[in-house]
């Protein structure tokens, strides 16, 4: 195992935990993707991409765990980089197959990048805001065999749709300013076409 390799990217790892944290302890977050947590999710984006171009993937024999686990974050974080994500998702996969990296980590950012795309998601891990400020999960496909799905990638079974976050205390029209700028960064950032 590459000890210095696992370091770095834990680090990584924390340091947007940390800002994240930060940042909503100010109330920074909600209104739009925050300046300050773009800057980190590109760094961290841009040194993994790096990595991958040494290393490959970092799976269980190279960083670990807490490392793997460490490398998908940052990759779900890259939220401003589709092609990044969708060529991460590609060697999350291959890893999976190998049993080399958690199955969960292929359905976390898989569900991520079809609710971007506009796609239903197919393990139900991902939310969005609603006009009542209630996060519920973005549409899922085949949704009476979303547990089943799950179990197959190691992830426990949901409810029917609980909220999975705590309401925000948005008015309708703060909600529909927030829609109106999510749907514009994903055009400007390429997850959606006009």
């Amino acid at each position: 195992m590459n000890e210095t390799l696992r370091e770095e990217l834990t680090a990584m790892a924390a340091e947007d935990r940390r800002v994240r944290q930060e940042l909503l302890q100010a109330g920074k977050l909600g209104d739009g993707y925050a300046p300050q947590m773009e800057e980190v999710h590109r760094k961290n984006a841009s040194r993994l991409k790096q990595i991958i171009l040494e290393h490959g993937w970092p799976d269980r024999d190279l960083v670990g765990e807490e490392g793997t686990l460490a490398a998908w974050l940052i990759a779900q974080h890259a939220i401003g980089d589709p092609e990044f994500q969708k060529s991460a998702l590609t060697l999350i996969q291959q890893k999976v197959e190998h049993r080399r990296v958690p199955a969960a980590q292929e359905a976390y950012l898989s569900d991520r990048i079809a609710m971007y795309e506009g796609r239903p998601q197919k393990y139900g891990t991902q939310s969005v805001l609603c006009p009542d400020g209630q996060y519920k999960r973005w549409n899922t496909e085949d949704p009476e065999h979303l547990n089943e799905r799950r179990v197959s990638m190691g992830m426990p079974p949901v409810e029917d749709d609980p909220p999975e976050m705590q309401p925000t205390s948005q008015s309708l029209v703060e909600y529909q300013h927030w829609l109106v700028g999510y749907e514009d960064w994903l055009r400007r950032t390429g997850w959606r076409r006009t």
